[in-house]
């Protein structure tokens, strides 16, 4: 218990020099942060408590907040149902919504062929395997073993995933929990930080993440930048909390904290 309040002061006092910077930036990644897993992917939605905050940090000075996630846009907007101003980043940082002038995702004619490959490659997989099933996204195709029976049943369909996807030219594998990713444009939630932290001039970012592909994220960050991992599992990061739900009470510290620095500059009338 001691060490989890040591650990707990620690990120409280990063937290508190975080939100005292000038211009931050809150990046965020959706599954297993935000929201809870859940066996269909189709269902997932933000804690309620997660929801209220990042809500009340978009609508604060100097806060930009973003989403980075391995989901396509379209499946972001329709299910974080983020509020206006939120950045997003998807597809593991090969699509990005930063505004008006953010170019969309295009695929040249051998990148579009490599997609329809590793999506049939994948459906024949998962066509073997109770449970398993794919989700198809813009730049290629996601293979999912949550709801297959056993982890030692879940891993082989995975390799057997992998083994299959090694025959196709121009697929870039991407290995996560329970899921095994293949896309024809190699980006990483890295990049798509990086470029947020250009399109936002943050003096500090914070990013959240739950997966082995967030490592990327947590990779680019230095200085007063703070990583947080959610759940088990080694990371990069310099903090951690246990679950999703535990995130609402990082974010609503911030928000507190840099309400109130702000109502004590105010000067009295």
């Amino acid at each position: 218990m001691a060490e989890s309040r040591e650990t707990d002061e620690a990120l409280r006092s990063a937290l508190e020099r975080f939100a005292d910077q000038p211009k931050i930036l809150i990046a965020l990644d959706f599954d297993g942060c935000v929201a809870e897993l859940v066996s269909d992917a189709a269902e997932a939605r933000p804690v309620p408590e997660n929801a209220e905050a990042i809500a009340a940090l978009a609508d604060l000075d100097g806060v930009d907040v973003a989403y980075v996630s391995g989901r396509s846009l379209e499946s972001l907007r329709e299910l974080a149902q983020p509020p206006q101003g939120v950045l997003l980043v998807g597809s593991h940082g090969a699509e990005k919504d930063l505004g008006e002038d953010s170019p969309g995702l295009e695929l040249n004619t051998t990148e579009t062929m490599a997609r329809g490959q590793i999506i049939s490659t994948l459906e024949e997989v998962a066509a073997d395997a109770e449970g398993a099933w794919v989700e198809h996204k813009p730049a290629g195709a996601a293979l999912h073993v949550r709801n297959v029976a056993g982890d030692e049943l879940g891993e082989q369909v995975l390799e057997h995933g992998r083994a299959a996807l090694s025959l196709v030219d121009g697929a870039y594998l991407k290995n996560g929990k329970k899921v095994l990713e293949s896309v024809v444009v190699l980006a990483t939630k890295g990049e798509g930080i990086t470029d947020l932290r250009e399109h936002t001039s943050p003096d500090a970012v914070l990013f959240a993440g739950d997966d082995v592909t967030d490592e990327h994220g947590f990779a680019v960050l230095d200085g007063e930048d703070i990583g947080i991992k959610v759940g088990d599992g080694e990371t990069a990061a310099g903090h951690r909390i246990a679950e999703p739900k535990d995130l609402a009470g990082v974010l609503r510290l911030i928000a507190q904290r840099r309400s109130a620095s702000r109502s004590d500059t105010r000067p009295t009338p």
